[in-house]
């Protein structure tokens, strides 16, 4: 099972979607920031992971999540009905200075 780099914690989660509601913008090519760690876990059904750079492609299901590394260009096609959502990681020193108040 892949794994994380060690150092990390989760910041953020998207809400359950499924073959219908997996928004456009996720279809399609798309990266996170610089810092920012997915990992895309499918809860029901299957889901095609491809990373157009380097370009390699696998099929996630429960148990097989997808890691997405920083800044990496990314897409998902559900592969019949799947459920599924993406939880996020940074380190733990940058996730606290994005959530610091600004200052004044």
């Amino acid at each position: 099972m892949p794994q994380l780099p060690a150092g990390l914690v989760a910041y953020k989660r998207t809400p359950l979607f499924d073959q219908d509601s997996l928004p456009a913008g996720l279809r399609r090519e798309h990266r996170t920031k610089a810092g920012v760690w997915a990992l895309i876990h499918v809860v029901e059904g299957r889901l095609r992971y491809r990373i157009l750079d380097p370009a390699s492609e696998e099929i996630l299901c429960p148990g097989t999540p997808g890691i997405v590394q920083p800044e990496q260009p990314h897409a998902v096609e559900p592969l019949g009905p799947v459920r599924l959502f993406v939880a996020f990681y940074a380190a733990e020193r940058q996730h606290s200075a994005e959530q610091a108040p600004p200052h004044t």
